[in-house]
């Protein structure tokens, strides 16, 4: 029996950081499959492939937080990690709160997230 792909999903309205972080991942072997809204995520299938969620907590239209809430709601056990270019107390603490693995500050290294995927995959 074939080992299933590691798959993070990556959630984030700035393309850049979209494109850069899935040349990241795909550069060590991970596939990634993108979404610049919480709501293109929630319009796909894709969550039921996923090993991991890496979130911006801060979009346009539903948050990251609010994302992970309603997945969780949903009946996901996927491991998630937030990541937020404005960073308070209050937003890590309500990041924590919804359940989280680990919360970055953007920008953040690659080999953080990389270390952090390890640990998940």
């Amino acid at each position: 029996m074939m080992a299933r792909p590691t798959v993070v999903i990556v959630v984030d309205d700035n393309a850049g950081l979209l494109k850069s972080v899935a040349r990241l991942l795909a550069h060590h072997g991970i596939e990634s499959r993108t979404f610049a809204s919480a709501e293109a995520l929630l319009e796909s299938d894709s969550v039921q492939t996923a090993t991991c969620l890496l979130l911006d907590i801060h979009l346009g239209g539903i948050s990251g937080i609010e994302l992970q809430r309603r997945l969780a709601a949903s009946g996901s056990k996927r491991p998630v990690i937030f990541m937020t270019a404005s960073d308070d107390e209050a937003t890590r603490n309500e990041a924590m709160d919804a359940g989280c693995i680990a919360y970055l500050r953007k920008p953040f290294a690659g080999q953080v997230l990389l270390a952090i995927g390890k640990a998940v995959a």
